[in-house]
């Protein structure tokens, strides 16, 4: 290996020690399944590597390409597998119950695929309506209805309702 495929590798193995557990979660949330969360992240991550001393902005790249994949496999089918009952690690430890985060999740896994990913987007990633739109290969528009109509949703969930407090009172997620 030279010298430069030496640094790039460097590059990918801490961009890698850095980000893995986030796109994990990312994966997680837009799957509901952890072994096809961490399938997804690997497909990724070796997708990513092959073109790695190529990329400009590593985080964007792979969290666009996480996201392609993921809606690639939904769209062929891949995913034949049922949620289960596990949950993601927390990215802030203590900040809720573990009973609300089970709520919440078993929420998630009941809005369609969609409403699911844009949720997770908006919300969880914390990207604005024009990021998740580009992201999703859809319009400004169609994110805002899907939120809304997700949001909607979510604020009539029963195990949500039962939780009290999952939701804030503007609708987004505590």
């Amino acid at each position: 290996m030279t010298r430069a495929g030496a640094a790039v590798g460097v590059e990918f193995e801490d961009f890698v020690a850095a980000r893995y557990d986030s796109l994990r979660r990312t994966a997680y949330l837009l799957t509901q399944d952890a072994a096809l969360a961490e399938d997804l992240v690997q497909t990724v991550l070796a997708k990513c590597w092959l073109s790695w001393g190529r990329i400009k902005d590593p985080g964007a790249y792979v969290h666009r390409t996480l996201v392609n994949t993921y809606i690639a496999w939904w769209r062929r089918r891949w995913n034949n597998e049922h949620p289960t009952e596990e949950l993601p690690e927390s990215a802030h430890p203590g900040e809720d119950s573990l009973e609300d985060r089970a709520d919440l999740g078993h929420a998630l896994r009941r809005l369609p695929r969609k409403m699911r990913a844009v949720v997770v987007l908006r919300f969880y990633e914390d990207l604005s309506e024009a990021e998740t739109a580009h992201l999703l290969n859809c319009s400004v528009g169609t994110v805002k209805s899907q939120t809304s109509r997700a949001l909607a949703k979510l604020r009539i969930d029963p195990s949500l309702l039962a939780s009290q407090g999952t939701l804030g009172t503007e609708g987004r997620p505590a």
